[in-house]
């Protein structure tokens, strides 16, 4: 089963987002700090650091996803080590090769490990998406309900509807699972195949 399918544009577009304005968010967050020459060696040292943690993850994943022999276990090792941004995206992409090898458990560790890795809150929603979808599927219908209580932002509640339905569904809560589906369709910004998706739950519910 494809568990994916209503993330992976958010999560290029914050991949993309992070690869191409990395190097400017570091330069940014120094001069609002000051100009002296300490903190001018600072910002030269985390540009150069931030330029580095981008090369190496683009080339591990890069190697991930062409299924390099090892490449599984180098994306496991950099998210370990890479305590940041970087840690957390890849974090993404070794939970879903381990998704497709059926290793639910797993992918569920590495997302736990991403969301502690990064304090966006975007980043954060992508990873808890996933990581409540996964929770689902391991029948552990109550935590994924916890994990997707962690969300913040409007812009993600028609996802949040739809992976919270599955989930009181799973716990054998139809009713709540049609509220859920229900407000999830409701919501203006939900994309026309995610509340197309949703109103199909609710039909079934009534078959």
């Amino acid at each position: 089963m494809e568990i994916y399918d209503n993330e992976n544009e958010q999560v290029e577009a914050v991949k993309r987002f992070f690869i191409e304005n990395g190097k400017a968010l570091a330069v940014g967050v120094v001069l609002g700090i000051g100009a002296l020459v300490g903190w001018r060696y600072w910002a030269s040292h985390q540009v150069d650091s931030a330029r580095e943690s981008s090369m190496v993850y683009q080339n591990t994943i890069q190697a991930l996803k062409a299924d390099k022999p090892g490449s599984l276990a180098a994306a496991q090792k950099f998210v370990a080590d890479n305590k940041g941004t970087y840690g957390a995206l890849a974090s993404l992409d070794v939970a879903e090769q381990l998704v497709n090898k059926k290793d639910f458990a797993n992918a569920a560790a590495q997302l736990k490990a991403g969301l502690a890795d990064t304090s966006d809150d975007n980043l954060k929603a992508l990873i808890g998406l996933r990581l409540a979808r996964i929770q689902v599927e391991l029948k552990q219908a109550d935590d994924a309900l916890a994990t997707l209580g962690n969300i913040k932002g409007d812009g993600w509640s028609a996802m949040v509807a739809d992976i919270k339905g599955d989930a009181l569904l799973s716990k054998g809560d139809a009713k709540s699972a049609r509220e859920a589906w229900s407000k999830g369709v409701g919501i203006s910004d939900a994309s026309p195949a995610l509340r197309n998706m949703m109103q199909m739950k609710m039909n079934n519910l009534s078959s």
